[in-house]
């Protein structure tokens, strides 16, 4: 526990100031390009999120359910794992090469999938624009993600969550340096000449080139030999294909619900939260996820992995069970202070306080799923480590039929006078929440039946008692922000007053939740303490 206390820190510390320093990347784009109602920024939004969606669909998944694993057995071999790793890395880097390049020709075409045929020239033009400054990203996103998955599986925690803070610090300077050049925020497409776009592309795809770049420096701590290997028979790659072969089904899956969800959202571009909005709404969702499940997630998931490879199924049992109740301690404090918090929180990437309210809408929607989706991270990454791609494969497929199902109701409620345009993104977010609701209770039924137990009443009595506690914390948070003025108050008239009232109202849902648990004798408060003191100075 020692162990997976200090490498949950490490992750915690490095995921915290990535994204608060995400945040204040978020905030300097939106003064350059705005967000609500802002041409655009939707056309950066989907130029900037291709790279991301096409990357997922070769990689991300292949690389969360395939390599750990596969590079902890690998560590068995007489080498090290020095061939596999190598042969591995040389596949990855040509596959991502050639896909980039595809990629990038392919763009007008891309983007014209994404905004969806409503859309203006204008629009499109501008959107394909970014997009070919955007798509080397690519490329550069695949490289971290292999250096980074290899360093984790080996135990070396800290470089992967702690690279994206020098992106964001890139981002924050060329983004500033844009403002200071062209002025903002520039919301109209037609405002756009080739040097902005230039400036503003460049910015994004140089901070990715140097997050991957950062971790060659700490390689050598692996004490594996990197080099081009192109003789890749004969080390078991064939596994990886197959394995991989599922994971990139599901990612297709997931990029074409996406890619519904992004077509309607493009109705609403121009007359209320659309797709930046909502890409923002996610990015604030996605703070209490990273910092929490990421930083005490990952450590486990090794740890899983390992269990599983030896056959410890009663320890995999167990460590299922001891990480949903760490994670869950954590997030449902998290729900109840986002939610209290949500119209300063989004305040903070609107530049009007008329603004805010729309986009909090979204956020609450998206917060219906977290605590699903906490559980569900550990469910699928114990597939993950026996080796079953398959089985997730199923119920993501099931979740994204779901997903496009209910965005579809929506744009049909919203044309026959249900509710406003304004409430479109907000509409799409609930439905994507209760499809990730039912796929994670799909999930952990599937899960229980392959491994026989996962001693699910001791985690549903912690759930319970989180509840209990939550709900009174995130009641006292919204009446700090309604002290506060309400949502015409201190809280939302500008970006900086938003942030500090996140934190003075985070801070009183937390207290009243650490309070009612103390009332209650909860056993998971000695344990999340002993996690905490792992982030101060000398332990």
């Amino acid at each position: 526990m020692s162990s997976l206390g200090r490498a949950s820190a490490l992750i915690g510390a490095g995921t915290l100031i990535s994204r608060v320093t995400g945040l204040l990347r978020t905030i300097v784009l939106v003064g350059v390009i705005g967000s609500v109602s802002a041409g655009a920024a939707d056309a950066f939004a989907i130029a900037n999120q291709l790279p991301n969606n096409v990357f997922s669909l070769i990689s991300v998944g292949v690389l969360t359910a395939v390599i750990i694993p596969q590079i902890v057995k690998a560590a068995a071999d007489a080498d090290g794992g020095n061939a596999f790793i190598s042969k591995l890395f040389t596949l990855g880097t040509v596959v991502l090469v050639v896909i980039t390049g595809l990629a990038t020709v392919a763009s007008p075409w891309l983007v014209g999938l994404y905004a969806g045929k409503d859309a203006s020239s204008e629009f499109l033009a501008l959107a394909t624009a970014f997009a070919y400054w955007c798509m080397p990203q690519i490329l550069f996103y695949g490289l971290y993600a292999l250096l980074g998955e290899a360093l984790n599986a080996r135990r070396i925690f800290g470089p992967f969550t702690w690279a994206p803070v020098v992106n964001n610090i890139v981002s924050i300077i060329g983004f500033l340096i844009v403002g200071a050049l062209f002025g903002g925020p520039l919301t109209r497409v037609s405002e756009w000449t080739p040097e902005m776009i230039a400036a503003l592309g460049g910015t994004a795809t140089l901070g990715i080139v140097i997050q991957a770049a950062i971790l060659l420096i700490f390689w050598r701590r692996t004490g594996l030999a990197l080099r081009p290997d192109f003789r890749w028979r004969g080390v078991g790659l064939g596994t990886v294909g197959k394995l991989a072969g599922w994971t990139f089904l599901m990612a297709l899956a997931s990029l074409i619900a996406g890619l519904v969800q992004t077509q309607i959202l493009t109705e609403a571009a121009g007359k209320g939260a659309s797709v930046a909005t909502f890409q923002y709404a996610w990015l604030i969702f996605m703070l209490p996820y990273s910092i929490i499940v990421l930083s005490i997630g990952t450590p486990y998931f090794t740890q899983i992995s390992e269990h599983a490879a030896a056959g410890r199924h009663a320890e995999v049992r167990k460590d299922i069970a001891q990480s949903i109740r760490t994670l869950l301690f954590f997030i449902a404090v998290a729900v109840a202070a986002v939610a209290a918090a949500a119209v300063p929180a989004s305040r903070v990437f609107t530049n009007e306080a008329s603004d805010a309210e729309a986009a909090a809408l979204v956020l609450v929607c998206f917060l219906v799923c977290l605590v699903p989706l906490t559980i569900l991270f550990i469910v699928q990454r114990t597939f993950y480590a026996y080796g079953d791609t398959r089985t997730p494969f199923w119920f993501t497929l099931f979740q994204c039929a779901l997903v496009v199902v209910s965005a579809l109701v929506a744009q049909s409620l919203l044309a026959a006078g249900a509710f406003e345009v304004t409430s479109l993104a907000a509409a799409i977010a609930l439905g994507q929440s209760i499809a990730s609701t039912i796929q994670t209770v799909v999930a952990v039924w599937l899960l229980h039946r392959k491994i026989g137990g996962l001693e699910i009443r001791t985690w549903m009595s912690a759930i319970l008692r989180f509840a209990i506690a939550a709900v009174p914390a995130g009641v006292a948070g919204w009446g700090i922000f309604l002290l506060l003025g309400g949502p015409t108050g201190w809280t939302t008239a500008d970006k900086i007053q938003g942030a500090l009232g996140t934190c003075i109202i985070g801070l009183a849902v937390v207290a009243v939740y650490v309070g009612v648990l103390a009332l209650l004798r909860a056993p998971e408060l000695k344990v999340a303490g002993s996690m905490l003191r792992r982030f101060l100075p000398g332990r």
